[in-house]
């Protein structure tokens, strides 16, 4: 089942909900957020949730997406409660290019942080018992503010020194009343990043993610699928700059699902009634990482056929701008 969120002419947001052909409306529901804490509390699925409701009338998901009106798959009342996280070096590919990018010459042969990581991860983040294996790289970038509408520009600030994608799958999570995390399901993202201003040093890297992200347009309800295959491109002026095939999905990668949820809801932080968490479980492939150099007005795209529509979003660059610090 894929789930999604458009707005009306009238403004008014609607969540549209379809298996393997046209999407049709979920009679009475406004957001998937306020239908998703409405399965918490009944204790159901939301499919279930779903299908009591009932389909109505069948909406053009991609005339709505042409038209802007697709909205980003999750949203909080309160954009303050929702956390956008992720994870790195979690897939097999993923160390070769984080490693040329923290590399420094030295005359003696060592592996940098980034590889330790990473085979910490390969040696431990698949435990065979059921219990936690090793933790993650971890990161934080941003609230609910961060968050942009698939089809709307992503933005990089004045000060950013690159402004590069990153195609990952991401679980959506809402917290229970009595601080359960819930999967809704997972979605496609774009994990939008400073990659020069990471390579300087890696210390950077919590600099380098304070940047917008992007999601869906769907949310796919059920198992993520264990081989996920997908294609990333970028487009300039209509045409096909950059395009590399993705691999995601537990066979593609050094943790489990499971393992890295684990680390992050295990902080109590994380676990607070009606907070919404997307979380991003790492990428292998970067156009950065083939020396492409991003300009304003080219087009990311991310596609992976599970999660139905393309996540598609244009790049600008923001004017630069002063902040000012004033005392009471």
């Amino acid at each position: 089942m894929l789930i999604s969120q458009i707005s009306g002419p009238d403004g008014l947001s609607s969540v549209a909900v379809r298996d393997n052909g046209e999407a049709r409306l979920v009679k009475g529901a406004k957001s998937v957020y306020a239908l998703a804490l409405e399965a918490v509390r009944a204790g159901k699925p939301l499919n279930a949730v779903i299908e009591e409701r009932g389909r109505g009338e069948t909406v053009d998901l991609k005339a709505a997406y042409r038209e802007g009106r697709v909205m980003s798959p999750i949203r909080h009342p309160d954009p303050a409660h929702l956390y956008v996280t992720g994870t790195g070096l979690t897939h097999l590919g993923s160390a070769a290019t984080r490693d040329a990018m923290h590399k420094t010459v030295n005359a003696e042969e060592k592996l940098t942080d980034s590889m330790k990581m990473f085979r910490m991860g390969v040696e431990g983040g698949k435990p065979a018992d059921g219990k936690p294996g090793v933790q993650p790289e971890w990161f934080y970038k941003g609230n609910g503010t961060m968050i942009v509408d698939p089809g709307k520009p992503l933005s990089s600030p004045a000060f950013a020194l690159d402004a590069g994608e990153e195609p990952e799958v991401a679980g959506i999570y809402i917290i229970g009343d009595d601080g359960t995390p819930f999967r809704i399901g997972f979605a496609l993202s774009n994990e939008f990043s400073d990659h020069v201003t990471e390579r300087i040093n890696y210390l950077y890297l919590a600099h380098s993610k304070l940047r917008n992200a992007s999601i869906g347009p769907e949310i796919l309800v059920g198992k993520l699928p264990d081989d996920l295959h997908g294609t990333s491109r970028i487009l300039r002026g209509g045409k096909t700059l950059w395009e590399k095939p993705f691999l995601s999905g537990e066979a593609n990668m050094s943790h489990t699902i499971a393992n890295l949820e684990h680390h992050h809801f295990k902080y109590d932080l994380f676990r607070q009634p009606g907070d919404v968490h997307v979380h991003m479980f790492g990428t292998a492939t970067l156009s950065f990482a083939d020396g492409v150099k991003t300009e304003a007005g080219d087009v990311f795209e991310i596609e992976a056929g599970d999660f139905g529509l393309p996540l598609r979003n244009a790049l600008k660059f923001d004017a630069d701008m002063a902040t000012e610090v004033r005392a009471l």
